[in-house]
C-alpha cells in the first residue's frame, strides 16, 4: 500500500522531481566517470613515467572525491528540503485522514529509495557510456596508443559510487523522518496561507552597508590583485575572509535597495508587468541572501579552477615545444666554497668527469654543443641597474627582478653555436659590445627599460657598451618553464677563464625514430647517473633533463590539473544551477495564485512568460556577475603566484570556461524558466 502511494506521488510530482532527478543523475555519472579513469587507462600503451602520472592522477581524484561527495550530499539534502516544503499540504491531508507520522516517513523512505535506485541506475548507465569517451580523452592527454582499446566497466568505481550515494540517501531519509516527526498539523495546513509581505529594509542603511562592503571588497581586491608581491599569508587569509563577508553584505544591501531603486524609476517600474516582476524578484533575493553568497563563491572557485587548469595545461604543452628544442641537456660545476654565496658553483669539466670513468658523453649524439658560462666578481643584477634600483623595483613586479643574483656571462661563439643547435637566430657583436638574453616572465621588458639609457658594463677589467636597446628573448638552458633571468653575451676575448662557472652540454641523439630515441635516452641517462655519482672532489653539483622527460612532466601536470579542474568545476556548476533552479521552481509554485490573478486582470500570456524569464534571468545572473568580478581578481593573484608555471594569456581558457558555464549553468536556467512556465500554466 505504502509502495503504491509512493509510486503515485512520484508520478504526480514528476515536474517537481525533474530537476532533482536530473541533478542526481548528473552527479552519479560524473562521479563514476572520474573514478573509473584508472580502469579505463589500464589498457593504454604508455611509458612508465606516464603510467606513474596516471597513478598520481587517480590518487588525487580519489582524494577529491571525498570532498565532492560532501558537496553533493549537501546539495541533495538542500534539494530534499525544498521538495518537502512543496508537499506540506499533502502531508497535512495524510494526517487529517488519520495517517501516522511514521507511515508518512515510510512513504518518504520509499520515494527516496525509488528515486535513489532510479538515479543510480540511469546515472551509472550514462557514466559507463561517457567513461568510454573519457578513455579517448586520457589517451589524447597522455599521448597513448589505443590500438588495444576495449569496452570496460569499472567495478571499483561502481562500488564507490553506490557506497557514497547510498550514504547520501541515508542521510536524506533520516533527515526527512526527523522533519516529519517534528511537524504539526496546523503548521502544515497554514504553510500556503502565510503572508509573503516583503520586508522593506531601511534604504539609507542599505546604502551605507553597500558602500562599506564595496570599500572592504575593494581593499581585498587591491591586496590580492594589485599588491600581490607584498602579500603575506596573514593578509591573504584576511582578504579572503573580508571578501566572503563583503559578498554577503553586498547581496543583503542590494536585496534591500533593489525594489526601492526600481520604484524610483517610475517609467520603468510601471511599464508592463515590471512592478510585479521586481517585487517578485526582490522577495526572492531577500530570502536567499545566504544562498546567493554561497553560490557566488562557488562560481568564483569554478571559474578560477577551470580557467587556471586549462591555462596551465596549454602553457605546459607550449613550453615544451618552445623551450626544450634538444633531446638532452646537462650541467656540472664544482663548489666554489664562497661562504657569502653558498649557491655559487664554479669550474669543473664534464669531459674530465666522464674520462675518469672511462666513458665519453659524445658517443650517442649526432650534434651537440659543450661550453662554459662565466661570472665576473661583483657583477650582479643590481650592480648593473646602479642608481635606478628603487625605480626598477617599483616598475618591475617580477620574481627575478626582486633578487640580486650574479649575472651570467657567455662567450659569443658559444652562444651562437647553441642557437644554431636550437634552431634560433644567431647574433653579431662588434668589438667592445655586449647583448642581453632573457625569457623569464617580465625580464625581457625589464632589460629593455634598462637598455634605453645604453648602460656600460665592466667585466674582467673590460668596459662594454650595449649592442642594442632591446633584450634578446632566448635561453641557454632548456626547461619546461622560461627561467632565463638574464645572460650577458660578450666577445670571446672579453672573458677570463678564472671566472669559469657551470659546464654545459646540449645535444641531439643520433637516433631519429621513436624507439631508437627511447633506447638512446636510457643509455645516456644511465651513463650520466653512473658517472656523476662518482666524484673525487666530493663537492659538486650536476643536473640533467631530456625532451622526453620534459614532455612527460608537462603531460602529467597538465592532465592532473585539467581533470581535477573539470571534476571540481563541473560539480560546483551543477550544484549552483540546481540550488537556484529548485528555489525558483519552489517560488513559482508558491506564487501560482498571483499569476492567476494577473490573468484575471487581463495580463497576456506572453507578458507573463516575459516576466518569468526576467525573474529567472536576473536571479541566475546576480551571483554570476559578482563571481566573474571575484574571478578576475583571483586570476591576477594566480597569474602572479604561478608566474614561473604559466606562460601565455588566459583568453582561450577563459572562453572555454565561459562555454562550459553557458552549457551547464545556462542549461539549468533554461530548465528553470521552462519548468516555472509550466507550473504557472497549471492554474491557467
Amino acid at each position: 500500500m505504502l509502495f503504491k502511494i509512493s509510486l503515485s506521488n512520484i508520478r504526480k510530482s514528476i515536474k517537481d522531481y525533474a530537476v532533482y532527478f536530473f541533478t542526481l543523475v548528473l552527479g552519479v555519472a560524473v562521479f563514476y566517470v572520474f573514478n573509473s579513469i584508472e580502469t579505463q587507462s589500464a589498457f593504454l600503451k604508455v611509458s612508465e613515467d606516464k603510467r606513474e602520472m596516471i597513478k598520481i592522477l587517480t590518487t588525487a581524484i580519489s582524494a577529491v572525491s571525498v570532498f565532492i561527495a560532501v558537496v553533493l550530499g549537501l546539495l541533495i539534502v538542500y534539494a530534499s528540503r525544498f521538495l518537502m516544503k512543496r508537499r506540506n499540504k499533502e502531508f497535512a491531508l495524510y494526517m487529517m485522514l488519520g495517517m501516522s507520522k511514521w507511515k508518512i516517513s515510510a512513504i518518504l523512505l520509499c520515494e527516496t529509495i525509488i528515486i535513489g535506485i532510479g538515479s543510480l541506475f540511469v546515472g551509472l548507465l550514462i557514466g559507463v557510456g561517457l567513461s568510454q569517451v573519457m578513455s579517448a580523452v586520457v589517451a589524447n592527454l597522455f599521448e597513448a596508443d589505443m590500438n588495444d582499446y576495449k569496452f570496460t566497466v569499472s567495478g571499483s568505481a561502481i562500488t564507490k559510487t553506490i557506497l557514497y550515494f547510498g550514504i547520501m540517501y541515508l542521510v536524506v531519509m533520516l533527515r526527512s523522518g526527523f522533519v516529519i516527526s517534528k511537524c504539526r498539523l496546523i503548521t502544515l495546513m497554514n504553510s500556503g496561507r502565510r503572508s509573503e509581505k516583503i520586508t522593506m529594509k531601511n534604504p539609507w542603511l542599505c546604502v551605507i552597508v553597500f558602500l562599506i562592503s564595496a570599500a572592504a571588497l575593494g581593499w581585498a581586491y587591491y591586496s590580492v590583485g594589485w599588491n600581490a608581491e607584498n602579500i603575506s599569508l596573514r593578509i591573504l587569509g584576511l582578504a579572503i575572509l573580508v571578501g566572503c563577508v563583503s559578498t554577503f553584505f553586498i547581496f543583503w544591501s542590494v536585496a534591500g535597495m533593489l525594489l526601492r531603486v526600481m520604484m524610483s524609476a517610475k517609467g520603468l517600474y510601471h511599464h508592463g508587468l515590471n512592478s510585479f516582476t521586481f517585487r517578485q524578484l526582490s522577495s526572492k533575493v531577500n530570502t536567499t541572501v545566504a544562498s546567493m553568497t554561497v553560490i557566488c563563491l562557488m562560481l568564483f572557485v569554478t571559474i578560477c579552477t577551470l580557467s587556471t587548469a586549462f591555462t596551465i595545461r596549454n602553457s605546459m604543452n607550449n613550453s615544451v615545444r618552445e623551450n626544450f628544442p634538444v633531446d638532452f641537456y646537462g650541467h656540472y660545476a664544482l663548489d666554489a666554497k664562497d661562504p657569502e654565496k653558498p649557491y655559487l658553483y664554479m669550474g669543473g669539466d664534464i669531459d674530465e668527469v666522464y674520462a675518469e670513468q672511462g666513458e665519453s658523453i659524445y658517443d650517442e649524439f649526432g650534434e651537440y654543443v659543450h661550453f662554459h658560462d662565466y661570472n665576473s666578481e661583483g657583477f650582479t643584477l643590481y650592480s648593473f641597474i646602479g642608481d635606478k634600483e628603487e625605480k626598477f623595483r617599483n616598475e618591475n613586479k617580477t620574481l627575478f627582478a626582486s633578487i640580486d643574483f650574479d649575472e651570467t656571462i657567455v662567450k659569443l661563439s658559444d652562444y651562437n653555436a647553441l642557437m644554431k643547435l636550437y634552431g634560433f637566430k644567431q647574433i653579431d657583436l662588434a668589438e667592445g659590445e655586449y647583448a642581453i638574453s632573457a625569457n623569464a616572465s617580465g625580464m625581457p621588458e625589464a632589460y629593455d627599460w634598462l637598455l634605453k639609457d645604453e648602460p656600460e658594463i665592466t667585466i674582467f677589467g673590460n668596459t662594454l657598451k650595449p649592442h642594442s636597446k632591446k633584450c634578446i628573448v632566448s635561453f641557454l638552458e632548456p626547461n619546461i618553464q622560461p627561467l632565463n633571468g638574464g645572460v650577458f653575451i660578450v666577445p670571446d676575448d672579453a672573458v677570463s677563464e678564472e671566472g669559469r662557472g657551470w659546464d654545459y652540454f646540449a645535444g641531439n641523439y643520433k637516433a631519429s625514430d621513436k624507439n631508437g630515441i627511447e633506447e638512446t635516452e636510457k643509455i645516456v641517462k644511465d651513463k650520466w647517473t653512473n658517472v656523476m655519482r662518482w666524484n673525487k672532489e666530493g663537492s659538486s653539483m650536476n643536473g640533467s633533463a631530456s625532451r622526453i622527460e620534459a614532455a612527460n612532466a608537462a603531460i602529467g601536470i597538465g592532465a592532473i590539473v585539467t581533470f581535477l579542474g573539470l571534476y571540481i568545476g563541473f560539480i560546483f556548476l551543477v550544484s549552483c544551477g540546481a540550488i537556484l533552479a529548485l528555489k525558483e521552481l519552489s517560488e513559482s509554485a508558491d506564487s501560482m495564485s498571483r499569476y492567476t490573478m494577473l490573468r484575471k486582470l487581463g495580463a497576456e500570456e506572453k507578458d507573463i512568460s516575459k516576466s518569468i524569464f526576467s525573474q529567472s534571468g536576473i536571479f541566475f545572473l546576480l551571483p554570476l556577475l559578482l563571481a566573474c568580478l571575484h574571478a578576475y581578481v583571483g586570476m591576477r593573484l594566480g597569474r602572479y603566484g604561478l608566474d614561473l608555471l604559466i606562460v601565455g594569456d588566459y583568453i582561450k581558457p577563459v572562453l572555454f570556461t565561459a562555454a562550459i558555464i553557458v552549457l551547464i549553468y545556462g542549461g539549468y536556467f533554461l530548465l528553470t524558466f521552462l519548468g516555472s512556465k509550466a507550473i504557472v500554466k497549471e492554474q491557467k
